[in-house]
C-alpha cells in the first residue's frame, strides 16, 4: 500500500500545484479589458440616426461601433457557420473545435483549421499581441471564459463586429461595409456578406482594393461552405458568385461637413453627436449646389439652408458648393459669412410700415426720382414705374418705394427690430443705420436672413435656428412683426413673378443682388419649410451678371421641388387683416408720400461713385493667370459715362449702372467717372 500512497500523494501534489499555478496565471492577467469610447471613431448622426460623417481615431483607424441589430441577420448566420458553429452553445471555448484542430495539426504537421472561437478572437482583439505562443493561447482561453461570464452572446458578437480587421485602417464590419460598398451592413447582398466573413482571417492578403482575385476566391469558399450547410439555395449561391468584387475603396461619408466639424469642435470629448439635419435631403442639396456652382462658372460657390418652420430645426445646411474644392474655397462656411443682402431685407421694411399703419398692401406709393439730401436712390433697371401699390412695389423689388418707406419707419428702428428678433446686421465701420440699408448697405449671414424669413412664415414670431439635438428646452420665440403684417408680406411675396420655367403662386419668396454683383440671394417659404440660398464668390470678387433672380431663385425653386412634397399652404389670414382696394382704404392709407425732395422727371441726381468707397483696400483675384475685373457702382449723372484710370481714359464694360474695369495690377489707383454734362466723381483705392 505504501507505493500506492506515494503515487497518490504525487498526483495530488501535482494537481494542487497545477491549480495553484492556474490561479496565479489568471490573477496575473489583471482585469478583463474593455472597449473604451476613446478607442472608437467619433460619429455625427442625422435626425433619424443615419451617419452623416465619421472621424478616424487618433491613431488613424476607422472603428465604428456596431451591434448585431445593425447587421444583416444573414451575415450573422454565415459568420457563425464559417467561424464558430457552436457559438451559441459553448462558454467561450469549444473543446471539440480545439481537439479537432490539435489532431489535424499532429496528423499533418501544419495548421488545417483553427480552434479559436469568436469569443477567443474577441479576447485577442481586445489585447492585441504579436506572439503566437502557447502562453498567448492560454491567455485567450482564460479571457474568453471571463468575457462570456460577464457578457451576453449578442454583446460578444457586437465586440467582434466592431473590432475585426478588414484591411488597412478598417476595423469592424461597419467601416468595411461603408469603405468597400458604400452602404450600411444591414443592406449587404449575399456576395458582399460572404466577402466580409472571409476578410478578417487574412485581411491584408484578401483586401479587395489590392487583390480582387484573392478576395473573390476567399468569398467563394465562404459561399461554398454556406451552400454545403444547406442554408442558402444552390442557385442563389451560384448567382452570388457572379457578382463582381469591388476593386477599390470609397471615401467615408462626409455629409454636412461644416456642421459636423463645428459640432465636434464644440464638444471634442463626445463621441456621438446627433444633428437635426436629414441625411437624404442633405445629400440631395449638396449634389444640387455642386451642379449649379459648376454651371454658373469658376470660383463660384453656393450655400443653402433648409429649415422646419414649426421648430426652427435645420433640415439641411450646405455651406459651400464642394467642401474639398479649394478653388471655390470649399471649407469656408458661407452660411456664416457676412455678405450684403441687396434687396432681401425689403420685406421687413414693408412689414414695419404695415405694422405702424402708414401703409397697406394696396396703398399707392410713388416710384419717381426722389432725393434725400445727397442720396438719390435708383431702381435696378434705371427706370421708374410711376404710381404703384406697395404690393406691386415689393413684388417688383423697386428701390425708391423701399427707401421711402424706410425713411418713414426709421432705419434705426429696423435695425433694432431685427436685433430683437435675433438677427445681426453689420454696418460699415463708423456708420449709423441709414437709408442705404434698404438696398443692402450692410452685412448679414445667410443663417440669420433665413431665420428672419422663418419668423415671417410663423406669423411674426422668430425662433433661433436649431442644429444640434439636445435635451435643453427650446428658446422662447421673439417678436419680429405682428401677425397681420407678417401675413400681408406672405400674401404679397407668394405673388412675386417666379424665375423662368418655374410655377408661381406656390411659395413666398424674395431675391436680392448686392452692389457690384458680388452676392445673389433668394429666400422663400411655404407653410412648412423655409429655404435660403446664396450664390457668389467666397472671396467677394464681382461676377458680371450675377443677379438673385437669375442665379439664386432657380436654385430656390429646385430645392422646394426636391423636398419631395407639394408646397404647403401659407397661414390663414389672422384677425385684423384688412381686405380692400386702394380707393376704399381710409384716407391716410390711400397714398403714401415720401419725405424726400421729389425731383422732376427731367432732373438728374448728382453723379456719384457708390462703390468702391474712397481710400478702400481691395483684394485682387485671379483665375488662370487673368485678373478679375474691378466693379464700380455708379448713381446719378447723365449717360454716357467715361471712366478714367489714373487720369487716362479706359474701356469699361457697362451692366446697368455698374462699370467693370480691368486693372493692370496691384498698387494705388485713382478712378474717375465723368458724365455727359461734365460732372465727375473720383475715388482713390489700393489694390493688393
Amino acid at each position: 500500500m505504501k507505493p500506492v500512497r506515494i503515487i497518490l500523494t504525487i498526483i495530488a501534489a501535482a494537481a494542487f500545484a497545477a491549480a495553484g499555478g492556474g490561479v496565479w496565471f489568471v490573477r496575473s492577467l489583471g482585469p478583463v479589458p474593455v472597449l473604451a469610447d476613446t478607442d472608437l471613431s467619433t460619429q455625427v448622426l442625422d435626425r433619424n440616426g443615419r451617419l452623416l460623417r465619421a472621424y478616424a481615431t487618433p491613431d488613424g483607424r476607422w472603428r465604428l461601433p456596431v451591434t448585431v441589430f445593425d447587421v444583416d441577420p444573414r451575415f450573422i448566420e454565415m459568420l457563425q457557420i464559417y467561424e464558430d458553429r457552436r457559438f451559441r452553445n459553448h462558454a467561450g471555448v469549444d473543446p471539440l473545435a480545439m481537439s479537432r484542430a490539435a489532431w489535424q495539426f499532429l496528423a499533418s504537421a501544419r495548421v488545417i483549421s483553427g480552434g479559436s472561437t469568436l469569443t477567443m478572437q474577441v479576447a485577442r482583439l481586445l489585447e492585441p499581441r504579436a506572439e503566437r505562443t502557447l502562453g498567448a493561447k492560454l491567455r485567450q482561453i482564460v479571457r474568453a471564459l471571463e468575457i462570456e461570464r460577464n457578457m451576453s452572446k449578442d454583446e460578444v458578437l457586437g465586440l467582434y463586429l466592431t473590432l475585426a480587421p478588414y484591411g488597412g485602417n478598417l476595423e469592424g464590419i461597419r467601416a468595411a461595409s461603408l469603405a468597400y460598398f458604400g452602404k450600411e451592413p444591414k443592406k449587404l447582398s449575399l456576395a458582399e456578406a460572404a466577402l466580409l466573413v472571409a476578410l478578417p482571417q487574412s485581411p491584408e492578403l484578401r483586401r479587395p482594393d489590392r487583390s480582387a482575385t484573392v478576395a473573390r476566391a476567399a468569398r467563394d469558399r465562404v459561399l461554398d461552405r454556406i451552400a454545403k450547410a444547406g442554408r442558402v439555395p444552390a442557385d442563389e449561391v451560384a448567382f452570388a458568385k457572379l457578382e463582381v468584387v469591388v476593386a477599390g475603396r470609397r471615401p467615408m461619408p462626409a455629409l454636412a461637413p461644416h456642421a459636423s466639424d463645428q459640432t465636434v469642435a464644440a464638444l471634442p470629448k463626445q463621441k456621438l453627436h446627433r444633428l437635426t439635419i436629414d441625411a437624404a435631403l442633405q445629400k440631395n442639396l449638396e449634389d444640387l449646389a455642386r451642379e449649379r456652382a459648376k454651371a454658373l462658372g469658376p470660383n463660384i460657390s453656393v450655400a443653402i439652408i433648409a429649415v422646419d418652420n414649426a421648430s426652427g430645426e435645420v433640415l439641411a445646411r450646405v455651406a459651400s458648393a464642394d467642401y474639398f474644392d479649394e478653388r471655390r474655397a470649399g471649407q469656408v462656411d458661407m452660411t456664416d459669412a457676412l455678405r450684403s443682402p441687396g434687396s432681401a431685407l425689403k420685406p421687413f421694411i414693408y412689414g414695419l410700415a404695415f405694422e405702424d399703419g402708414i401703409a397697406h398692401p394696396e396703398t399707392l406709393i410713388e416710384d419717381r426720382p426722389v432725393r434725400y439730401g445727397a442720396y438719390a436712390p435708383e431702381n435696378f433697371d434705371m427706370t421708374f414705374q410711376g404710381t404703384v401699390t406697395t404690393r406691386r412695389a415689393l413684388q417688383m423689388s423697386l428701390n425708391v418705394p423701399a427707401v421711402s418707406l424706410l425713411d418713414g419707419v426709421g432705419a434705426s428702428r429696423l435695425n433694432a427690430r431685427i436685433a430683437q428678433a435675433g438677427g445681426t446686421l453689420m454696418l460699415p465701420k463708423g456708420e449709423a443705420p441709414g437709408l442705404a440699408m434698404a438696398l443692402g448697405g450692410l452685412g448679414i449671414k445667410l443663417s440669420d436672413l433665413t431665420m428672419l424669413y422663418v419668423g415671417l412664415a410663423r406669423g411674426g414670431n422668430a425662433v433661433s435656428l436649431v442644429e444640434r439635438i439636445t435635451s435643453a428646452e427650446p428658446a422662447a420665440p421673439r417678436r419680429l412683426l405682428d401677425p397681420v403684417a407678417s401675413w400681408y408680406l406672405g400674401n404679397i411675396l407668394v405673388g412675386t413673378p417666379p424665375p423662368e420655367n418655374a410655377a408661381g403662386g406656390r411659395i413666398a419668396f424674395k431675391t436680392g443682388t448686392s452692389y457690384g454683383y458680388r452676392d445673389a440671394w433668394s429666400v422663400g417659404f411655404d407653410g412648412k419649410r423655409t429655404i435660403g440660398v446664396w450664390v457668389g464668390r467666397p472671396d467677394g470678387a464681382p461676377v458680371a451678371g450675377l443677379v438673385g433672380r437669375v442665379a439664386a431663385a432657380p436654385i430656390l425653386f429646385d430645392v422646394f421641388a426636391r423636398l419631395g412634397q407639394p408646397a404647403a399652404p401659407l397661414q390663414h389670414a389672422p384677425r385684423g387683416a384688412v381686405f380692400s382696394t386702394s380707393a376704399k382704404l381710409p384716407p391716410p392709407l390711400r397714398h403714401f408720400r415720401p419725405n424726400g425732395v421729389v425731383a422732376s422727371d427731367s432732373a438728374s441726381p448728382p453723379l456719384r461713385i457708390m462703390f468702391p468707397p474712397n481710400n478702400a483696400r481691395l483684394e485682387l483675384t485671379t483665375f488662370e493667370g487673368k485678373t478679375d475685373p474691378l466693379a464700380l457702382k455708379i448713381t446719378g449723372g447723365v449717360e454716357p459715362l467715361t471712366v478714367l484710370v489714373n487720369g487716362a481714359p479706359t474701356a469699361a464694360r457697362v451692366d446697368r449702372r455698374t462699370l467693370f474695369v480691368d486693372p493692370d495690377g496691384p498698387g494705388f489707383l485713382r478712378l474717375t467717372v465723368i458724365d455727359a454734362r461734365g460732372a465727375a466723381d473720383s475715388v482713390m483705392v489700393r489694390l493688393q
